[in-house]
């Protein structure tokens, strides 16, 4: 019995004291910030394209930018929430990026259907790699925020954090690059996103599993 007592006592003084881990809206506030200073030194040192003011000018460009900040203000979110098991009690919050990619989908048919066709750029995929460049260090750091949660749907944490971090290369890259291909901008701005969830599910299996 002495014993036992002996094993309960030295067991008790070996507790460590465990960090409360943040608010899931904490969280993604943090990487909403440093995204956006992550942009804002990306501005400086690149800077924006030339014609930038004239383009805010226009409704089209307006609203495609609302629509990535959407995304990527949605699957930040998402992606805190799937860092707890029971999504925080917010499961409808953190399957919102479903429907805000649908919204982006109707844009863009509308667009392309609606905006006037402007002459391709003589690159192509070289937009997809920058786009996939910018968004390696956000996704780096989210990944490794997450690895201190304990997410129960890692696969699909995996995929809103790729997505997360690769609107944040997006954002920059329409702000940067002078370009008004829409057709260009579909094809190797916005597809490759669906290459980059579909490696965010077996990135999040890899990296978030506990």
């Amino acid at each position: 019995m002495k014993n036992i007592d002996d094993l309960i006592e030295k067991l008790a003084q070996d507790t460590a004291t465990t960090k409360p881990v943040s608010h899931p809206f904490v969280l993604s506030l943090q990487w909403m910030c440093a995204s956006a200073i992550y942009l804002v030194i990306l501005f400086t040192v690149l800077g924006l394209r030339s014609d930038v003011w004239q383009k805010l000018q226009d409704p089209w460009f307006v609203a495609e930018i609302v629509t990535l900040l959407a995304i990527f203000l949605s699957t930040s979110l998402s992606t805190a929430l799937l860092g707890f098991p029971d999504l925080h009690q917010k499961r409808y919050l953190a399957f919102i990026p479903a429907g805000v990619f649908l919204l982006f989908l109707l844009f863009l048919i509308a667009a392309c259907c609606l905006v006037p066709i402007a002459p391709l750029p003589a690159h192509g995929s070289e937009c997809a790699l920058a786009i996939t460049a910018m968004a390696l260090l956000p996704a780096t750091w989210m990944f490794y925020s997450m690895r201190h949660y304990a997410s129960t749907h890692n696969a699909i944490a995996g995929s809103t954090t790729l997505l997360s971090a690769f609107s944040v290369g997006a954002l920059w890259l329409r702000l940067y690059e002078s370009n008004d291909s829409i057709m260009h901008v579909i094809a190797w701005h916005y597809f490759p996103m669906l290459v980059v969830g579909v490696v965010g599910l077996w990135l999040g299996r890899w990296l978030l599993k506990w």
